[in-house]
């Protein structure tokens, strides 16, 4: 590489050739780009993605998705991988990590459920040095594995499931696949829901814009997407819903609520401008959609954690009352 880099940067190697992993049983069902980020310790999810779609990760010789679900037996190939990066990591901040610890819904050996504030990514990159996850692993060093279950949205806030042990992310995960576990959302959306309107079945497709963007729409050939709202109390400009979706697609409630005609309060990317321009204003600055409760099977019983409605919403409703 030619010319220098700037004080207290250097290159640091990743991954210095190419090698070939192959999966044992462990980490079967494991999505691809988790499994590449617990051994590209550094690299940013961006890059992971880029790398992906050139082509340079491959499964068994061919070509796969970063949603790719790994099989035992399966040979990956990784590609050498250099970064640029400071001299030392990102240090979380004392505020962040009361806030961290301060946010622990359960806790047993295995499991750890937070509940996420909102405006907090669960993962760095895309400009964020850190994520709930990596300030987590700095917070909980006394715990050696830290994977998120799931994903929120960096706006949403609410139960967010962090597995302790890989046999118990992995029974998370299968948990999550086979429809055991019932996740519950509450939102906030534009207008009066209709009655009868108890369940929106519309297909989903992720799109990319040439900015990087994702965004998502309702489309023929997209994946199938099915999500159920409840009426939980109607204001005269808004109706206050309880949300469970039933597959688990990116944005899927944003969208499916969109598309049913009532997008949700906060939503700048799929939401209306001014509606949420007068939302800041009564310092409602945030997405109002909440993981309200989770319900996690555990042996011949069920865990059910459940967290509050976030103070500013709590206020914000009390106008409307």
């Amino acid at each position: 590489m030619g010319g220098s880099l700037p004080t207290g940067v250097f290159l640091k190697i990743v991954q210095e050739s190419v090698s070939y992993v192959t999966v044992e049983q462990d980490y079967e069902g494991q999505r691809l780009d988790n499994f590449l980020m617990s051994r590209l310790k550094g690299l940013p999810r961006s890059r992971l993605y880029r790398i992906l779609r050139k082509g340079e990760v491959r499964v068994n010789k061919g070509r796969v998705g970063p949603d790719y679900r790994l099989l035992t037996g399966d040979v990956v190939r990784i590609p050498p991988v250099r970064i640029r990066e400071t001299s030392a990591p990102p240090v979380v901040s004392s505020g962040l990590t009361r806030l961290l610890l301060e946010s622990v819904l359960y806790e047993d050996d295995s499991l750890m459920v937070i509940d996420k504030p909102a405006g907090l990514a669960v993962h760095g990159g895309s400009g964020l040095s850190v994520g709930l996850i990596e300030a987590l692993r700095q917070v909980r060093d006394d715990c050696s594995f830290l994977e998120l279950v799931h994903r929120l949205d960096r706006d949403t806030s609410g139960c967010l499931m962090v597995a302790k042990k890989r046999p118990a992310l992995k029974q998370l995960h299968a948990a999550l696949r086979d429809k055991q576990m019932s996740k519950y959302y509450t939102a906030l959306a534009i207008g009066r829901w209709p009655a009868g309107l108890d369940v929106v079945n519309a297909p989903l497709r992720k799109n990319t814009l040439q900015s990087g963007e994702r965004m998502v729409a309702v489309a023929v050939d997209g994946k199938a997407s099915k999500t159920r709202f409840k009426v939980l109390r109607s204001y005269r400009d808004y109706t206050l819903l309880e949300v469970m979706p039933v597959t688990g697609r990116t944005h899927q409630i944003r969208v499916h609520a969109k598309s049913a005609g009532y997008p949700l309060c906060g939503d700048t990317k799929y939401g209306v401008d001014p509606v949420n321009k007068t939302l800041r204003s009564q310092g409602a600055k945030h997405l109002f959609l909440h993981a309200s409760a989770i319900e996690i099977p555990v042996e011949h019983s069920v865990l059910k954690v459940e967290s509050p409605l976030p103070k500013v919403w709590k206020s914000f409703l009390d106008t409307l009352s």
